[in-house]
């Protein structure tokens, strides 16, 4: 195993949720990626569509935006972000990589902001991994599970955005 492969394997953890008391729409994916890790920015990754799905559902060009901004436009627009899973083992940047997690404590979170009121998970490990840890809760919120906007996740952008813009109504 050489430097490399160790630093990739590495204990990966989620960056601190965007939320405040505006939030009323609550994103959730399932970890960050390596590309998003070394920058330090959700959805960090140029070929990851996040920014340009929520932008063509609140009709902003997000990704036009410095990273500052997008997340005071989401969070205008009462939308918030974090990662179901707290850290994880994880070589590379797919969720079926991921080994001996730790999810977040997504039932304290909405607890702390009762104004959030639909839950969107992007991708299905997201939702899998997020209603799992909802359990009973669930039934409380407005849930949908959106496609992954990864590129690893290969259905078409136009594909993607037309299931994104489920969210339309509730903005």
């Amino acid at each position: 195993m050489t430097n490399l492969d160790t630093c990739q394997d590495a204990r990966k953890r989620c960056f601190d949720p965007v939320v405040d008391h505006r939030t009323r729409l609550l994103v959730l994916g399932s970890l960050p990626g390596d590309k998003s890790l070394a920058v330090q920015e959700y959805y960090g990754n140029p070929q990851n569509k996040f920014w340009e799905l929520v932008g063509q559902v609140i009709n902003v060009d997000l990704r036009a935006m410095t990273y500052h901004a997008r997340l005071a436009t989401l969070r205008e627009h009462g939308i918030g972000l974090w990662d179901v899973v707290a850290e994880a083992h994880r070589r590379g940047s797919l969720d079926s990589a991921i080994r001996n997690r730790n999810e977040n404590d997504l039932l304290g979170l909405l607890g702390r902001f009762p104004t959030i009121k639909t839950i969107a998970f992007n991708g299905g490990t997201a939702a899998k991994l997020g209603i799992k840890a909802l359990g009973s809760r669930a039934v409380a919120y407005q849930i949908l599970t959106l496609p992954s906007s990864s590129p690893a996740y290969t259905l078409p952008y136009a594909g993607k955005a037309k299931l994104w813009l489920a969210l339309q109504p509730i903005m």
